[in-house]
């Protein structure tokens, strides 16, 4: 029944036209969802990489999140392991210093809907800001950085917030050693953990 369901909440979600009108872009929402997905992955919005290609986190970022999160390409587009969704569905446009922020209207509107109907899911990546301040409000730590580091708080709600793996968070990666060498290590742990056979 949660199959048929989520078929036909993707087919509403790809006819969206909730926010066109701030779109440089037509429409093209991306993710990749699964009824059985043991582990979601929330990011910021697609880039024009995704949206030319229908295929989220195919690019530089991530392939460093895949690494981090010690799992193949193969491993990290099975959707019945992997969901893979944005706070924004759909390519924002650019502004002065990158992509835009991602479109408000997109997760009110389908984050709840979506995350109903996988049920299986045991850990949520909550990668950059947009997605950390919608899931964890005032649970959110005053930086980034300090939210990040405090992931062991956010374990036993079902979330883990990670920076975001872009190649312009390599200066950031380079001042916060920490991350890679002790957030890393418990993040492929965690993976392993959500993915292991029951």
């Amino acid at each position: 029944m949660s199959a048929r369901a989520l078929e036909k909440l993707s087919k509403d979600i790809r006819a969206c036209t909730l926010c066109e009108a701030h779109l440089p872009l037509a429409p093209n929402p991306v993710f990749h969802i699964g009824p059985h997905a043991k582990i979601l992955i929330i990011g910021q919005a697609p880039g024009t990489r995704a949206h030319n290609t229908g295929c989220s986190w195919n690019d530089p970022s991530g392939d460093t999140l895949r690494e981090w999160l010690g799992l193949s390409r193969e491993e990290f587009y099975d959707t019945e392991k992997i969901a893979i969704t944005s706070l924004g569905f759909c390519y924002p446009g650019r502004g002065k210093s990158g992509d835009l922020p991602p479109r408000p209207e997109c997760a009110p509107q389908w984050h709840g809907k979506l995350r109903a109907l996988m049920p299986e899911v045991k850990l949520t990546l909550l990668i950059g800001q947009y997605a950390q301040a919608y899931y964890l409000k005032d649970k959110r730590k005053a930086t980034l950085g300090e939210t990040v580091r405090a992931w062991k708080e956010y374990l036993p709600l079902g979330y883990f917030p990670l920076v975001h793996p872009s190649p312009r968070n390599r200066l950031w990666l380079k001042r916060n050693p920490w991350f890679e060498k002790k957030v890393v290590p418990e993040l492929r742990r965690a993976v392993k953990r959500a993915l292991a056979p029951q």
